[in-house]
């Protein structure tokens, strides 16, 4: 049965207000799961106590020292070893039928590395919180539809360049030949990073938007441009660039990639963040060498050309 090969796998950092709606969406799914497991990241509310006496049936996972969102991720794809694995964040809820949406349709199709869902805004229903990530050749990857009033326009499943990080199905064979996230990040670009080598490797993903669910929106990190958001969303995508670009897409691109940087400046003397955009120029310059290092492998096991991957970007694949 498709649920004995599913386990979905959950990071947990102070949400006990958020796991006390999650996981009861998770346990009215249509398909049971084999296994749901909670990764907990050194919570200090009472997250624990209430998944040992409220959810027994639920593995709690309890990881040493606060790693961080990234290593809290790869924690989560670690504790699964079915076939397929759902990666959930703690702050979303799903509607019933989400799971066996996700399920049928990564079956269906398979060429494919991921499926994502439908994610709606959680207060205000009629909102689209995303529809699959995309990626700018600026360097710069989004949730596609994100903060656009739902009417209808992504309603089709195709294709996208990769699912969020915090909602999305994977096959166990694309996990293990893409690796796990690159702890490098920390937090903000580690979906976009993993798509994109998924991509490289011919693993595609598929949006479907049959599969909904509702999401908080940074709960757990925050919002808006502060200190902390700030420093990885500008630091962040010059590892991608340079780990994950093709050398004749840096040729291509290059004015692009130039102007998406000078809108980060631009963005950062706005927020009055100067100095922590010097500060994650001056860490992503440090952090080069390792990215280099990973380029290397990265590009030598591409099997998809440049051309193809301009397709991709562009959104020309036939769905």
């Amino acid at each position: 049965m498709p649920g004995s090969e599913l386990t979905i796998v959950m990071p947990n950092y102070n949400g006990r207000a958020l796991l006390a709606e999650m996981l009861p969406s998770l346990q009215a799914q249509t398909l049971t799961p084999a296994e749901v497991v909670v990764v907990d990241d050194c919570s200090d509310d009472d997250s624990r106590a209430y998944l040992r006496e409220h959810w027994p049936q639920v593995r709690l996972i309890e990881l040493p020292q606060r790693s961080g969102v990234t290593a809290a991720l790869n924690a989560c794809l670690a504790a699964a070893s079915t076939e397929l694995v759902g990666l959930f964040n703690n702050d979303m809820a799903l509607e019933p039928g989400c799971l066996a949406e996700l399920v049928a349709e990564l079956q269906r199709h398979p060429h494919l590395g991921s499926v994502t869902p439908k994610m709606l805004d959680h207060a205000e229903r009629t909102v689209l919180d995303g529809a699959g990530d995309i990626l700018s050749w600026r360097g710069g990857g989004r949730r596609r539809g994100h903060g656009e009033r739902d009417a209808g326009q992504y309603e089709r499943a195709e294709e996208v360049f990769g699912p969020c990080g915090g909602a999305a199905l994977f096959r166990r064979a694309a996990l293990d030949r893409v690796g796990g996230f690159d702890e490098a990040y920390f937090a903000y670009y580690e979906d976009i990073d993993w798509a994109f080598r998924a991509q490289l490797l011919g693993y595609r993903c598929r949006y479907v938007p049959s599969a909904v669910l509702y999401h908080r929106g940074s709960a757990t990190l925050g919002r808006g441009m502060s200190e902390f958001n700030g420093y990885h969303l500008w630091r962040n995508p010059l590892w991608l660039i340079v780990k994950c670009y093709p050398a004749a897409a840096l040729a291509r691109h290059a004015p692009s990639l130039l102007r998406g940087q000078a809108g980060n400046l631009y963005t950062a003397l706005r927020a009055r963040r100067l100095r922590t955009w010097a500060r994650a120029m001056r860490d992503a310059l440090a952090g080069m060498p390792a990215a280099l290092a990973k380029r290397r492998e990265i590009q030598r096991t591409r099997t998809i050309s440049a051309a193809e991957l301009e397709a991709i970007v562009a959104g020309e694949r036939v769905a």
